[in-house]
């Protein structure tokens, strides 16, 4: 459960589709004077290095958001774009933001940001590469944290629930889950990133919470898995409550992604 490092990945097609969504959803937040909430389940240590001998070794950056911009997927104006370049004139030009970097520059002094890493290590990292931004962190099972959290106050916000899906029985826990914090915070956009497996591990899971919520938005890209073997051969979000544009939005990266 402690073994996974988004160092390896960070920057992946997976991110950019998440990212993507996500900086959408927060600009169309932010546009509103009314003070909001972000909560995160599963934070990673926020930044990373695209340079680092990791993300390098396994080149899924190179091939995931270097190779979208040189497609030109992202004008400067889109707050994905603008996350990025924040990011890189504050810590250089090989700099990613993790969702919790990319949450921080997109949001206001008004909002509320609370972050869940039970790793040490990324946790420690995590503390560290916010304290210019603030934040409330919590270095405890994001799961657990995610429904004693909710509502937050502010009421008006996101959650993001992002597991590493190490854990195998995350499938089945998840769907409960959403329709628990869902009942508590029923005006609470809640968005869920899952990998689209080989496998298919991931399809009851996915058909169950649609069923369950069948207003939320479901979007799922495919791409070539990352190396001869890997079993993630897409990445998918399921929104509850998904703000206005999302979904166009959605429909725009799903559109790219099949031109890859």
């Amino acid at each position: 459960m402690l073994s996974y490092q988004h160092l390896y990945h960070a920057g992946n097609l997976a991110d950019v589709h998440k990212h993507a969504l996500m900086a959408t959803a927060l600009d169309y937040l932010t546009r509103k004077e009314k003070p909001l909430s972000y909560l995160e389940t599963h934070s990673g240590r926020g930044l990373y290095a695209l340079d680092a001998p990791e993300a390098v070794k396994t080149g899924e950056a190179a091939a995931g958001i270097a190779r979208v911009e040189r497609l030109g997927w992202f004008g400067a104006d889109h707050p994905y774009a603008r996350a990025l370049a924040a990011t890189r004139a504050a810590h250089g030009a090989k700099a990613y933001p993790g969702s919790p970097i990319l949450a921080a520059q997109l949001l206001r002094p008004i909002d509320s940001l609370q972050l869940c890493e039970l790793h040490p290590q990324e946790f420690a990292a995590l503390r560290e590469a916010m304290a210019p931004h603030g934040g409330i962190f919590h270095q405890k099972d994001g799961l657990q944290m995610a429904l004693a959290l909710c509502p937050p106050t502010p009421r008006r916000g996101i959650l993001l629930i992002d597991p590493s899906w190490e854990v195998k029985t995350d499938y089945e826990v998840i769907p409960k889950l959403i329709g628990q914090i869902a009942r508590k915070w029923n005006v609470g956009i809640i968005a869920l990133w899952y990998p689209v497996l080989a496998s298919g591990l991931e399809r009851t899971m996915v058909r169950k919470i649609a069923a369950d919520h069948p207003e939320a938005l479901i979007s799922e890209v495919r791409f070539p898995p990352a190396r001869e073997g890997h079993g993630m051969i897409g990445s998918g979000m399921v929104v509850l409550n998904p703000p206005w544009g999302l979904e166009g939005e959605a429909k725009r990266l799903e559109a790219l992604f099949r031109r890859l």
